[in-house]
């Protein structure tokens, strides 16, 4: 936008927000052009209150507003059932699926040796602690079924059986609906290996 230096900027503040390509991030800054000013006065609240009231939970490491989350919080969570995932986004897609009722630990990460991140750099100490409380029984390890997922995976898998916890790991293969012939090697493979009995 060669006319307007403020609009110019706001497009590249949102060009550089993850998904967002040119073209989008020009609709966005068109659309709070021209919506009614309390539409960008409300949108500029809710980001200054991202910064000023999201936490993270000091049980599990999650966000949230409160210094304990409401999922740890929750007395009606099983909580020898104790859930692993990579970063929050993933607490929430388990969450949407109306199943798990147990309770998380957020790695906040996972372990990518070329990239100079390794398990100090994420909240496995806190994961080992946890375990070692005797509360946990089994550990759900829902990390991504990546190169940095099947890593930290591995360096978890002895960790948490020394404190005498019972450790698996999501099921992997065939997503619900798919086809079989547009399935790559690796999936079928998986699927093949994850088979249970019926």
């Amino acid at each position: 936008m060669n006319g307007s230096r403020a609009l110019s900027r706001l497009i590249e503040k949102l060009q550089a927000l993850p998904g967002i390509g040119p073209k989008s991030a020009q609709r966005l800054a068109m659309y709070l052009l021209h919506a009614p000013p309390a539409v960008a006065e409300e949108l500029g609240e809710a980001l200054k209150g991202l910064r000023e009231g999201v936490r993270t939970c000091r049980v599990c490491f999650n966000y949230a507003d409160e210094e304990v989350c409401p999922v740890c919080s929750d007395p009606q969570r099983e909580r020898s059932l104790l859930c692993v995932v990579a970063d929050s986004v993933d607490v929430a897609a388990l969450e949407r699926t109306k199943r798990y009722r147990g309770l998380y630990h957020v790695l906040q990460g996972l372990i990518a040796p070329m990239e100079g991140v390794g398990p100090e750099k994420v909240r496995v100490a806190e994961l080992l602690q946890r375990a070692q409380q005797g509360e946990v029984k089994e550990v759900i390890l829902a990390l991504d079924p990546t190169v940095e997922g099947d890593a930290t995976a591995l360096y978890l898998i002895p960790l948490l059986k020394e404190k005498g916890v019972r450790v698996t790991r999501l099921g992997l293969g065939l997503p619900a609906g798919g086809d079989l012939d547009y399935a790559d090697q690796l999936t079928i493979t998986m699927a093949l290996e994850g088979r249970r009995e019926m």
